[in-house]
């Protein structure tokens, strides 16, 4: 069934029909449009809200990031921040697909329907004009016929009349011949006229208009098909990131699992302990004999040389720790301004960070002296001389982060040996050892190695004849550096394409190995499988630090 056959006489149905296919299209349009301008909305509310809760401070020197609540709680800000990300793509997807597509799309059909309905006026206004002519002979040839019959009847009367002379009743009848050869040929033109109209009608209701209509019908049925699709686009827009949302909801679930309450009360301890050792007994002070007093090392407000301390009536004793205000501490560089184990602790993470500055000019110290030796085998490479500042800024660095090592080591062995002095002392005052600690204190056997060898290396020669013969001479050509070991592993949770230089690209899914940490600046170096190092987003990885 088609509009040409079944509606041939509904003009003006089919044009009011076709413009509100039109208008709903641009409804569709709008509408995607504003929920388009809700996605942007939204998207942006969260990406701020997560700016807003996450921590200001660098997660490495934020004590807080250590607690698995608060790793939990970033981790969730990250998801939400990833979530925010996928309701731009949707507006983007929308955007694009739907709205500029099907108003271009829009236009495109109002332009083809107002041609198709000039075309059917412009056959309507021909038919009109082709029935207006009819009526103008068939009203020539009704007006002809009725002169017609009066002259005939003028002719009769006068021929009848014998008063009428010879030449009037001549007159009439030429005057009937005429009139009725003028009906005649009114006649011939209005049948002429009325077969020609019937002709072209035919064709206009038969062939013309059914076309018009049919071509109408094959753009309207293309509008709807098309508007459709788009409302198909609504749906295959939000199917296109429910992956995506589903990996973030999921990240949210495991963060949600991974607050561990245990494990964050051990992290306080490992913060905030102390290392001091606790308060003995209070003794006894008779003042009803202040001379005969015997000063007590745990006794507070006896001064250290034996004499008594008085106090007026108006003076009270000072408070005990835990109740006494701590005074403002100066901060020094071996630690000693924190309790014990805190000393301990800090003392431990510079010696590292120092051990990992002096193996990095180590390395760079190796790699400088195969460049050097490359240039002097392949003098077109570069010059050898050109290598000598950074050779002996290389040196000086060198010797500096061993002196250090060395004075941190020594700081540790005391702070060590406080630590255990305390805890010593602690065991000999109370019946009820104390809880042990949650991890052991470091093995001296170790410290000591590590110090021995560090006054090994230190012990180098740095001479300039050191520096001129052996220290380059002395070179394998076939060194080859081993690599790293890993310092945990992970997982990829996105598809990440390393397109920059010093990216790599990784698979969704994907073990890898994790050899350094992210530095602050959102990027995290790791090592495939099947070979190749580079940095990725960490945003992009499940990590799992060995």
């Amino acid at each position: 069934m088609d509009w040409g056959t079944e509606l041939w006489d509904q003009f003006e149905v089919l044009e009011r029909h076709t413009q509100w296919g039109l208008d709903l299209l641009d409804r569709f349009v709008k509408f995607v449009k504003e929920r388009t301008e809700v996605e942007q909305a939204y998207a942006k509310q969260l990406r701020s809200l997560v700016k807003k809760y996450l921590p200001k401070r660098p997660a490495k020197d934020d004590p807080e990031s250590k607690f698995s609540q608060q790793q939990s709680f970033v981790q969730i800000l990250q998801e939400v921040n990833d979530f925010a990300g996928q309701r731009e793509l949707v507006a983007e997807n929308l955007s694009v697909r739907v709205c500029l597509e099907l108003a271009k799309y829009s236009q495109e059909m109002k332009h083809e329907r107002k041609m198709h309905f000039q075309e059917g006026r412009r056959a309507q206004q021909q038919l009109e004009s082709g029935f207006k002519q009819l009526e103008n002979s068939k009203r020539k040839f009704e007006r002809d016929c009725r002169e017609a019959e009066k002259a005939a009847q003028t002719a009769e009367r006068l021929d009848q009349d014998i008063n009428a002379t010879k030449a009037d009743v001549e007159k009439a009848k030429q005057q009937a011949h005429l009139r009725s050869h003028m009906a005649e040929e009114s006649k011939n033109e209005y049948a002429a006229q009325l077969q020609r109209f019937n002709r072209d009608q035919a064709h206009f209701y038969f062939s013309q208009m059914p076309q018009i209509f049919d071509k109408l019908q094959d753009m309207d049925e293309r509008r709807a098909t098309h508007l459709g699709a788009g409302y198909g686009l609504l749906s295959e827009a939000e199917l296109q990131v429910v992956p995506i949302i589903a990996k973030c909801l999921e990240g949210m679930k495991v963060a949600a699992d991974a607050v561990d309450a245990k494990n964050d009360s051990q992290v306080l301890i490992e913060l905030h302990k102390s290392g001091f050792a606790r308060p003995g007994d209070v003794e006894f002070e008779d003042f009803s004999q202040p001379m005969n007093r015997v000063p007590s090392d745990s006794s507070l407000g006896t001064p250290s040389d034996g004499r008594p301390e008085l106090r007026g009536p108006g003076r009270s004793r000072a408070k005990r720790w835990p109740f006494s205000k701590k005074n403002k501490t100066v901060v020094t560089e071996d630690f000693s301004h924190l309790p014990p184990e805190q000393q301990r602790k800090r003392l431990q993470q510079q010696l590292e960070e120092r051990s990992r500055e002096l193996q990095k000019e180590l390395d760079q110290r190796e790699a400088l002296k195969k460049m050097k030796d490359v240039y002097e085998k392949t003098p077109q490479m570069g010059d050898p001389a050109s290598l000598e500042p950074r050779i002996t800024e290389t040196l000086n660095n060198i010797e500096r982060l061993k002196l250090e090592v060395q004075k941190y080591e020594a700081w540790l062995a005391e702070a060590e040996s406080r630590v255990l002095s305390n805890r010593g002392d602690s065991l000999g005052r109370h019946t009820r050892p104390p809880d042990p600690p949650a991890s052991a204190p470091p093995d001296s056997s170790n410290s000591n190695n590590r110090s021995q060898d560090n006054k090994e290396s230190s012990e180098e020669p740095l001479s300039e004849e050191g520096q001129d013969a052996p220290i380059y001479t002395e070179f394998d050509e076939d060194f080859e550096e081993e690599p790293a070991s890993p310092i945990g592993h992970c997982v990829a949770i996105y598809h990440f394409e390393g397109s920059s230089e010093g990216t790599i690209s990784m698979a969704e899914g994907e073990d890898l190995s994790l050899m350094e940490e992210d530095k602050g600046d959102g990027w995290t170096r790791v090592r495939r499988k099947q070979g190749g190092e580079g940095y990725v987003p960490t945003s992009y990885l499940r990590v799992t630090l060995n």
